[in-house]
């Protein structure tokens, strides 16, 4: 075998060890966390940089809106911390949603990386942390100072010290200082870990630098993103996608650009940002609008700079997807996780037949909460007092050749807190949680189910519910090719009272919450589904034999 084969070899093995880092990495994050929606639903990311900066490798385990935020977020540490000044045992922090992932729940935490003294990589992660003071996990602010409390860019361990007057001001706005404290130190750990393991691997492999192996990992694929796009058409397609909105209806209008191996995505023209908080800062909206490009372009090429670098986005500031400071960002997954479905509009256009329908897109975050200081005091008297959160998930559109996965968050990623857990915080209980039949459009190949979730108070007390991340109640997940829309979700209470919009509302005593998630779009025509695919739907008791009937003129006689 040659010289430059067994270089190939080696260069793809460290490559491979790079990945196995970055998820130990994330493990360590998983597995020490304190809040569910942490360790349980996997709302996290890490990933490795080199010693510029560009990120090189990231976990599996995560979500677009963290990783992809964060391959930008680590250069913003070097305009307030230059590298020179770096020393072993530091780790830098911030919640600063337009320098990070978008809200101020997100705590960007990088950590450099020391062989001997010499600065070689550095490790960032990322979690959703559970309280961060102002009005909590709502939508109803109208700044981001009423949000809760902004950390810049600071120094979170100094020299191996813990900056204790940094936690001091965190803990002291925070519901849940406890939980908050246990997450930021699993950050630190988590890149601890990664530290240690990539200073093995470099020892292993006798490595003094891994620019030379970032290098190779970029300019691979960099190049292999390129070589994908250039096997697209070149031309122009635009899509407009409504939302539900908060005080009033929101479209995001795109337009895709593919000229010359570029693709360029343009939301120019979308609505003015929201008075409330539901709108995406512009690092959250080129997260998950580059990951829809990637998804159907180019999903075999590891994602990473190199292959983000090929798409270009066009903002306009004071949209709804590129708010100004100080415009309020809680929710701000209401609209950024929609974007991955506005880029399919776009694509399917350009890929015909080749591109999923649409999905229930935002993840329902389900802020319960006790109704003290929301009620008269005399209902709530001998009521524990709790907070907690529980992830509820919609449906994926049908896919070519596929049906849509069901109860499945799409494009985030992240799972369901288990209800056992949530319990064990908390009076309430989940009284049935199912799939909610006839929910995913029709179509030759079904749109994912969604679920009906329903929570009681174990307690004679009201509770409340955030229902600030609640979308497609009244605008549906459109099908593709042919295939019909997916069911609108809803809220309500047990007693058949709707929750009309993204409010905070009371849960009576003695009554209970219902939600029926969004289903995905179907994809293809209805007509074209096979025989025995309906008859599994309807032993399987997702489709009902009237929907069968009205939806696929399918008769079991």
């Amino acid at each position: 075998m040659s010289n430059a084969a067994l270089s190939a070899i080696r260069t793809q093995v460290m490559w491979n060890r790079l990945i196995a880092v970055v998820e130990e990495q994330a493990q360590s994050l998983l597995r020490t966390a304190f809040g569910t929606i942490t360790r349980e639903a996997g709302d996290l990311s890490a990933g490795v940089y080199d010693p510029d900066g560009n990120m090189i490798a990231q976990a599996m385990t995560g979500t677009p809106g963290h990783v992809n935020t964060m391959a930008t977020a680590v250069a913003h540490f070097f305009k307030h911390y230059p590298r020179p000044t770096m020393q072993p045992g530091d780790v830098y922090a911030t919640n600063d949603p337009w320098l990070g992932t978008g809200h101020l729940f997100d705590y960007v935490v990088m950590t450099p990386v020391f062989l001997g003294k010499k600065l070689v990589a550095f490790f960032a992660s990322t979690c959703h942390v559970i309280d961060v003071g102002g009005v909590g996990m709502t939508a109803k602010a109208n700044s981001s100072f009423e949000e809760g409390t902004l950390i810049p860019h600071m120094k979170m361990r100094d020299k191996g010290r813990l900056n204790e007057d940094l936690f001091k001001i965190v803990l002291a706005n925070s519901r849940n200082p406890v939980e908050v404290r246990g997450d930021l130190l699993s950050l630190i750990s988590a890149n601890d870990t990664g530290a240690r393991r990539l200073i093995d691997m470099m020892r292993e492999f006798k490595l003094a630098s891994i620019v030379p192996l970032a290098k190779h990992i970029l300019t691979q694929s960099e190049k292999g993103a390129r070589e994908a796009i250039k096997q697209l058409p070149e031309g122009a397609w635009s899509y407009d996608m409504p939302l539900d909105g908060y005080e009033k209806p929101i479209v995001i209008k795109s337009k895709l650009t593919i000229k010359r191996g570029k693709i360029t995505i343009d939301f120019t023209g979308s609505s003015p940002a929201s008075i409330h908080g539901i709108n995406s800062p512009r690092t959250y909206t080129h997260a998950y609008s580059v990951f829809g490009l990637k998804a159907v372009i180019a999903p075999h090429v590891p994602n990473n700079i190199g292959s983000l670098s090929c798409f270009d986005l066009v903002t306009e500031p004071g949209t709804c997807v590129d708010p100004i400071r100080p415009s309020p960002v809680t929710a701000r997954h209401v609209i950024g996780q929609m974007l991955a479905d506005c880029v399919f509009g776009c694509l399917a256009q350009a890929l015909p037949g080749k591109v999923q329908a649409e999905s229930a897109g935002s993840i329902w975050i389900m802020g319960l909460n006790s109704a003290h200081g929301l009620v008269p005091a005399s209902e709530t008297a001998n009521a524990k007092s709790f907070g907690v959160i529980s992830i509820a998930l919609g449906g994926i559109g049908g896919r070519p050749g596929k049906d849509g996965l069901a109860t499945t968050a799409f494009p985030s990623g992240v799972g369901a807190i288990p209800i056992e857990v949530t319990e064990s915080q908390c009076p309430l209980w989940f009284k049935r949680k199912q799939y909610l039949v006839d929910s995913g459009g029709a179509g030759e190949f079904r749109g994912g189910l969604s679920q009906a979730i329903e929570i009681a108070n174990s307690e004679p007390a009201p509770f409340t519910i955030s229902a600030a991340t609640f979308d497609r109640i009244r605008n549906a997940a459109q099908g593709r090719d042919g295939g019909k829309p997916g069911r609108k979700g809803l809220a309500r209470l047990g007693s058949g009272k709707p929750l009309p919009d993204k409010g905070i509302h009371v849960i009576p005593a003695g009554d209970s919450l219902v939600v029926e998630l969004p289903g995905g779009g179907g994809f293809g025509d209805p007509a074209k589904r096979a025989r025995i695919m309906i008859e599994t739907d309807l032993k399987s008791d997702l489709v009902s034999p009237e929907a069968a009937q009205r939806e696929y003129e399918f008769d079991r006689r």
